[in-house]
């Protein structure tokens, strides 16, 4: 077995593990940072919508040329009179963007362009988009993921709990706002490929956090039946017990998107394939994220408010502090007494708790053995 194997293995039978429930505080100051970052950049920057959200027009070349960006764009924005954004595709090719453009001026735009390239019209293509189809498109999206969220939320509620609900719609919401973020402070375009890539990071990072629910939906069964572990500790032994099979989705996942951003959009030149990759390599890393140190210890700190499990968890401490007063009133001060063996909890540990068990001592029998031998 490999020791990334093994590790797994021991942390799934609680060998050994981390306290991720216990230093939530830490985590959640880390998330509080990076989102008000995220917030801050979105605020001051925005975001850099494409035309197919406020409309305009594209000119892409058919044919590799040798203008440079510099000089297409600033033939653009003469021709057009507004904002021209170039982009260097593959093959030695141009995407010009220019939003808010009339057919008018997208036709001398055009001829200006073709010009410039010392090129035909007919080697240009050019694309209009409308501000109202843009309008349109926008909507859609919005909507498309407020019914994602909304069922996300009663599926959760009742395949889980609503407090588990709650805790998986603020780590997407957490994901989202690190994602679109990101987005606006590294300038890319927003285009329907970047909510291709949003809906598609959400289901990622739902998977993650379902993963572990499920295993802490498994472990605290009955949990109230025994008096050993606390709704936290048993949280957190979840979340150790499913830690390294989540980190080998994640790494297997980002590793085709991390070879699409940075390999492929720098062959291929950028477009919708930076647009998806960006959103799907962000998106997966905060997911990862926050199914690990956001989404279960939020939970464990909610479910902790419930009745029951303050009332557990007084009798785990209490039943503690009795052991620790017992060991320490049969401990002998010249070190002459043998320990006590530990005695068998009263209680069964709950369904997910795996763990040494303890074996009967063998019961020799009575003073009344035979001998062995043959009867005369």
């Amino acid at each position: 077995m490999s020791r990334l194997g093994a590790l797994g293995a021991r942390l799934y039978r609680g060998e050994v593990g981390y306290d991720f429930v216990g230093k939530r505080k830490i985590w959640y100051g880390i998330s509080i940072l990076i989102t008000i970052t995220a917030i801050v950049g979105l605020a001051v920057r925005g975001l850099n919508m494409g035309i197919e959200f406020k409309g305009g027009a594209v000119f892409t070349t058919t044919h590799k040329t040798s203008v440079s960006v510099d000089d297409a764009k600033r033939t653009a924005q003469d021709a057009s009179g507004h904002t021209a954004i170039v982009q260097k595709l593959g093959g030695g090719k141009l995407r010009i963007q220019v939003s808010e453009l009339t057919t008018e001026k997208s036709r001398a735009t055009q001829q200006a362009l073709a010009k410039k390239l010392n090129v035909s019209t007919n080697d240009i293509n050019t694309d209009i988009v409308g501000p109202s189809w843009g309008d349109e498109i926008a909507n859609k999206a919005w909507t498309g993921l407020g019914i994602f969220m909304v069922l996300v939320v009663i599926y959760l509620a009742i395949a889980f709990e609503w407090r588990m609900a709650l805790a998986a719609l603020i780590a997407l919401i957490h994901d989202l706002t690190i994602t679109v973020g990101v987005y606006a402070l590294v300038g890319f375009e927003v285009t329907p490929g970047t909510v291709i890539g949003l809906l598609t990071i959400l289901g990622y990072s739902l998977y993650d956090t379902v993963v572990v629910f499920d295993g802490l939906k498994e472990s605290a069964k009955d949990i109230t039946k025994q008096t050993r572990f606390t709704y936290s500790e048993i949280a957190n032994r979840s979340l150790n017990g499913t830690l390294v099979r989540s980190i080998n989705t994640t790494v297997v996942a980002l590793l085709p998107v991390a070879g699409l951003l940075f390999i492929g959009g720098g062959f291929l030149g950028a477009g919708m394939l930076n647009d998806i990759s960006l959103a799907l390599f962000v998106g997966l890393t905060a997911g990862a994220y926050s199914s690990i140190f956001i989404a279960t210890p939020l939970v464990a700190e909610i479910k902790e408010r419930d009745p029951q499990m303050k009332a557990l968890a007084k009798r785990v401490h209490a039943r503690r502090a009795a052991q620790a007063a017992k060991a320490d009133s049969t401990d002998a001060p010249d070190n002459e007494a043998a320990e006590p063996e530990d005695e068998e909890p009263e209680d069964a540990p709950s369904a997910g708790l795996v763990g040494q068990r303890r074996q009967p001592a063998s019961r020799g029998r009575g003073g009344r053995g035979r001998t062995q031998g043959k009867r005369r």
